[in-house]
């Protein structure tokens, strides 16, 4: 197990961004920046053994200052929509950036954490990122100290641990937004791709994607994946919430959810014969289809755009802070946040 380190650019303000690899013994490899603490890269082996890099995201610094679509992003403080761009806590109204209608989506499309300089720390088999966020930052409360490890082990699981201090009551929401394409980055549309979400349930959205606030069951619906099934199977069906979404851009509610780590999801692709399974303490994933991704151009000169990935983004619901019956993302003193994500290649 190595980390290598190697310089990517120069920030607007002068700081030099690094680019840590972090490999295992059997080839596999992840590639994380310390600007946004983005992860650019992640070479998996095959059926064969053969590597192919299997995440969307850019080759250079200049491209992930733009990046609208969060290609590989640690989306933070809050991860997903806020009704309103408003919550209220402790009796106390705050107001963030309106970037999605009158919404607020992934705390801020310039300030989030996905923009942000990151302190690097390398170890043999993991890298450790921190930054500190002030009181009113992005209009969010507290002040926060925030820690994301990285590491790799020798049996393929790529490992994400996040841990959150606040000096007072906040929305601490945070998720990754990596693009998966398990036949490799350049390989094109991820319908044909199988995927098992294990959640009997999720929570459907209105106009905005902003939760209704009903936990809705999957069965009799296209949003059922408690079966493997191709995402492209019923992708297209005439149904509401796909029309709203362009596709699948849902939280799922997982099964028995009690926070602690637990399989969540699986994924195969029957070109190359790579599986991922996901795993999460956290009560809900983001299965997002890249609906939306613009037409652009990626890694390696390739051309990106519309559900060339796929996304499983862990964290709390969407607009928890609205809904009483959601599980709560509100940290501070006392509580302080602290979630794992796993995704392991078999």
């Amino acid at each position: 197990m190595s980390v290598v380190k190697e310089k990517f650019g120069t920030t607007k303000c002068g700081k030099e961004v690094y680019a840590y690899t972090i490999t295992n013994s059997n080839g596999m490899a992840a590639k994380i920046i310390n600007f946004g603490a983005n992860l650019v890269s992640l070479f998996v082996p095959d059926a064969d053994g053969n590597l192919e890099d299997v995440v969307l995201g850019y080759d250079n610094l200049e491209d992930y200052y733009r990046n609208e679509s969060f290609f590989g992003a640690t989306i933070g403080p809050s991860a997903n929509r806020i009704a309103g761009a408003a919550f209220e806590i402790d009796g106390k109204q705050y107001h963030i950036d309106v970037n999605d209608g009158e919404n607020n989506l992934h705390s801020h499309m310039e300030e989030g954490y996905h923009k942000r300089y990151w302190t690097a720390q390398e170890e043999p088999d993991s890298l450790t990122l921190t930054l500190e966020g002030k009181d009113g930052e992005m209009g969010f409360p507290g002040n926060k100290k925030v820690t994301m490890v990285y590491s790799l082990s020798e049996d393929n699981a790529l490992k994400l641990s996040y841990h959150v201090t606040a000096d007072a009551n906040t929305i601490v929401n945070l998720t990754n937004h990596t693009y998966f394409n398990l036949s490799g980055h350049k390989a094109g549309i991820i319908e044909d791709h199988l995927l098992r979400i294990n959640a009997s349930h999720y929570t459907p959205v209105a106009a905005g994607s902003i939760p209704t606030g009903e936990i809705a069951p999957v069965a009799g619906t296209p949003m059922d994946f408690t079966e493997m099934k191709p995402i492209g199977q019923d992708i297209n069906a005439d149904f509401e919430q796909l029309k709203l979404g362009k596709g699948y851009d849902h939280n799922y509610v997982i099964d028995n959810y009690d926070g602690t780590l637990r399989e969540i999801a699986e994924a195969y692709d029957p070109k190359s014969g790579r599986r991922l399974k996901a795993f999460t303490d956290l009560p809900g994933v983001q299965l997002y289809a890249g609906n939306c991704v613009g037409e652009e151009i990626g890694k390696e000169n390739t051309p990106y755009g519309p559900r060339k990935g796929f996304c499983l983004e862990t964290h709390y619901f969407p607009d928890n802070i609205h809904h009483s019956n959601f599980p709560q993302a509100v940290f501070g003193p006392g509580r302080d946040y602290n979630a794992v994500t796993v995704y392991r290649f078999v």
